[in-house]
Formats: C-alpha cells, structure tokens, sequence
C-alpha cells in the first residue's frame, strides 16, 4: 500500500527536552494505524508538527507525495489531513449544526448567519444523523456531555471530506457506549476508504482496531507491526514497564 503520511527524521526539542528525536514513520493508505507510547513518548508532538500546530526543527513531512514545506492546519485541511484534539475543539456558544457548518470549506461567518451550499448541508444533516446527534441540532456546544462533544468534533472533521483523520485519544474520558460508538464509526468510514492515524491510551480499543501499531518511546519508534506482534515485543514491554 501507498504511504499516504510520511514523516521524515522529524526533531522537536522544549528547551532543553528532546520530545521527538529524528522521528520516522508512515501511515499507508486504507490503515487504522494505532500510535502508542508511555506518558511523554511523543505522540501529541508528533500530532502537532504533523498538522502545522507546531513547527518541526528538522525533518521532512509528506502527504500524498508531495512534501509539506510549511505545515499549516487550514492549507493541510484544504488538502484532506486534519485531526481531533484529545480536549473536543467545538464553539460552545454555537449549535450543533453551526459547528459543521464551519467546519466546511469555504464556510464563513457573515453578519450572524451561517452561508453554506445546498451540499454541505445536506452533509451536515447526514452527519447529525450517523453520529446521533440530530435531537440536538439547536443545542448549543456547552450543553453536550464531554462525549458528545467528542462525537460533534469527530463529525465536524469529516465536513471538509478528509482522506486523512488523526485522532487524539478518542476513547479518553468517554463511557463504554459511547467508545463502542466511536470505534464503530471508525471502522465504518475506514470501510469507505478513509485513513486513520490514532493515538490512544485505552489499549484493548487499540489493539481491536489499529493495524499497524506504532510504538514510540523518547520521541522515536521502537516497534511497528500488528497489535499482536507489538504487544510481544520486548522493547515495547520494557518502555511501559520499565523490565
């Protein structure tokens, strides 16, 4: 399978903290490709230079081929790589459907009314419905629950038609139906032909759903395959455990 994410010897240090230390690994097309780790592995940094929140010291990032000289989260979003935030990003002062409505292309906020086309609407209706939030359309963001919020994020991330999802850590904070409903959902849209990269501490939701796992320790990868082989991996064992 084609490498549809490509990240390249990427280096990002906090003064003097190394966080990712000349980093490389690829996400091939049609994966839901797990990304793991003990606590300050790296993983949201990783997140964060890849999507442009954060500028890569060194390194070379490429999507779809082509090299992304200057990261940026709108121009990568345009293009169809975005992510999800391990604390839901919504407006909490606007509805549900304001909140996919923005999340658009080329939607834009003007004079206290939404504009949006006849086909983004009609996706936004479809959304609300797969992710079971159509009783809620005219709820305002700050009234969800924590997971509901999480869902609308989710949903919100798919108006711009991505080919690329990162998602951070989905399942965290969120009761067991709601994560069986995430988990879902995922394999539904993988099934349609959408790519995932997920970092995730809930290890069982990990190893039912990513092939491949990758492992990073210190700001680098220590171990790559399927969820059955990583877990067996002594250097995998000795990260989380420290044996």
């Amino acid at each position: 399978m084609t490498a549809l994410l490509e990240v390249e010897a990427a280096s990002k240090r906090f003064g003097g903290v190394v966080a990712v230390d000349a980093c490389s690994l690829a996400v091939r097309a049609g994966t839901i490709t797990g990304l793991i780790g003990p606590n300050g592995s790296g993983k949201t940094t990783v997140f964060n230079l890849v999507t442009g929140y954060l500028p890569a010291d060194s390194g070379t990032i490429r999507f779809d081929g082509r090299v992304v000289r200057r990261p940026d989260p709108t121009r990568l979003a345009r293009r169809g790589l975005i992510r999800t935030f391990q604390q839901a990003r919504v407006f909490p002062n606007l509805t549900v459907v304001e909140n996919l409505v923005l999340a658009a292309p080329q939607s834009w906020w003007s004079a206290g009314r939404v504009r949006v086309s006849g086909a983004e609407r009609a996706l936004a209706e479809e959304l609300l419905t797969d992710f079971n939030l159509a009783p809620h359309g005219s709820t305002v963001a700050a009234e969800l629950s924590f997971g509901q919020r999480k869902l609308l994020e989710f949903a919100a991330t798919l108006m711009s038609r991505p080919r690329l999802v990162l998602l951070d850590e989905p399942a965290a904070g969120v009761n067991q139906v709601l994560v069986e409903t995430i988990e879902r959902h995922i394999r539904r849209l993988n099934a349609q032909g959408l790519t995932f990269l997920v970092v995730e501490h809930d290890m069982p939701f990990v190893m039912r759903l990513c092939d491949p796992v990758i492992v990073l320790d210190r700001g680098r990868p220590i171990a790559e395959g399927p969820a059955s082989q990583v877990q067996q991996d002594p250097n995998v064992l000795d990260a989380y455990l420290g044996a």
